[in-house]
């Protein structure tokens, strides 16, 4: 048996159809609904928000993947109202989209799952969803142009379209794997299992060919996620929408088995990487984009711990902005970070520039090669605990004015 994959491969999975329409819910008049469809059904693993400020969709999908067992017959997603704290209203709108969506797309009411993104507190249009239907399948196609316009009706204050495509290759067949995602603001994902506790802006969408049951790809998503989207932090707010869906529709007939999981896992592992990455990268108001590498942890949960509080730091993020090298903030916010750390241990690089050791300033601290450093649009910051072997990797980004700009005029 021969398995590799690789991510140049511009083929989209088999079994899917995606489109775009403008239905009139984003001011601006672009597209703001989309639906991708499985045209003979796909099995789904879903990982959503842990906020406990639920919107209705994660609601209703939560509801609806668990009474199909995981059986997805089409996604319908709407940018522009987010559908939360809208009361049973919300709920009976996400019902009423979803039994009218299923009748258009030909597949059965609780196999439609809902996603929303965009601003909390509003009612939901329900009218302009059912009446953008009808032109919405019409709008469906499988080619790169229909899998695009899928992807950039999805945004709200994103700036570019996010997405990543690989393929395994198993004994001479091509398995497809495909991801689009939005978000740029309110970008902290802590996502868990579709039936845990109670994550509106970060939405990601993956495609695949593979044949793979629910447990199966479950079973391979949470790993994954934790290392990718729950890796990656844009302000510290979590969304009450998170929603990441993995979908398979089998239509490659290569089964996922002992033989492919492992490539397979390589290649969804990539794709997410990569859309991490585009989510931080785009984020609203960044100017750059900062990789945490936390290592000599006694557990990885507490080099994740550090890293998220160097990584929603205000003092840290706002340095991060201008490129100073106050290299203090860092160990500040590790030091209350809860994770037992000595400072005497600490090592800190900015890139490649010695900062700190031994519990204080680096014998070879340079302070303006490390302001060239952070000057840079994408840089690392390295921080050895010296307390064990475990790491992590956490993607970040600085805090600038026009992020307060964007968010001080959101609703307004």
């Amino acid at each position: 048996m021969k398995s590799e994959f690789s991510m140049t491969s511009y083929a989209l999975p088999l079994g899917f159809a995606w489109g775009a329409v403008a239905a009139g819910i984003k001011a601006s008049g672009n597209p703001d609904l989309a639906a991708a469809v499985a045209t003979k059904g796909s099995q789904a693993a879903a990982m959503f928000t842990k906020n406990r400020l639920v919107a209705a969709p994660v609601t209703v999908g939560r509801r609806h993947l668990s009474a199909t067992s995981g059986r997805v017959g089409a996604v319908l997603v709407n940018a522009g109202n987010a559908n939360c704290a809208t009361g049973q209203a919300g709920i009976e709108a996400c019902l009423q989209t979803c039994a009218a969506a299923a009748k258009s797309f030909g597949c059965i009411f609780d196999e439609v799952l809902p996603s929303s993104t965009g601003i909390i507190g509003v009612p939901f249009p329900t009218e302009k969803v059912l009446a953008a239907l009808p032109s919405l399948n019409a709008a469906l196609g499988s080619t790169q142009e229909h899998a695009e316009s899928f992807a950039r009706a999805i945004l709200t204050t994103d700036t570019k379209m996010k997405v990543a495509r690989a393929s395994i290759n198993v004994d001479g067949v091509e398995v497809r794997l495909f991801g689009a995602a939005k978000g740029a603001g309110m970008i902290h994902p802590q996502l868990g299992a579709p039936v845990g506790p109670p994550h509106a802006t970060m939405l990601v969408y993956l495609f695949t060919d593979l044949d793979a049951s629910t447990a199966e790809m479950n079973a391979l998503l949470a790993p994954v996620v934790e290392r990718s989207f729950n890796s990656i932090s844009i302000d510290g707010d979590t969304s009450t929408n998170d929603t990441v869906l993995l979908l398979a529709s089998g239509a490659s007939g290569v089964r996922l088995d002992e033989r492919v999981s492992e490539t397979f896992k390589n290649a969804l592992a990539l794709v997410c990487g990569s859309l991490a990455f585009q989510i931080v990268d785009d984020g609203e108001g960044v100017t750059h984009v900062v990789t945490l590498h936390i290592s000599g942890a006694v557990s990885e949960e507490d080099a994740k711990s550090v890293a998220k509080t160097i990584a929603t730091s205000p003092l840290c993020k706002t340095a991060w902005s201008s490129a100073d090298p106050n290299w203090g903030r860092l160990l500040a916010a590790a030091g209350r970070s809860g994770v037992a750390i000595d400072p005497e241990r600490v090592t800190v690089t900015i890139g490649d520039e010695p900062v700190f050791e031994r519990g204080m300033r680096a014998a070879g601290f340079d302070e303006t090669a490390t302001h060239a450093v952070m000057q840079r649009r994408e840089y690392t910051i390295h921080m050895h605990l010296a307390m064990g072997e475990a790491e992590c990797h956490y993607i970040t980004c600085d805090l600038t004015e026009e992020y307060v700009r964007i968010n001080a005029d959101y609703s307004t």
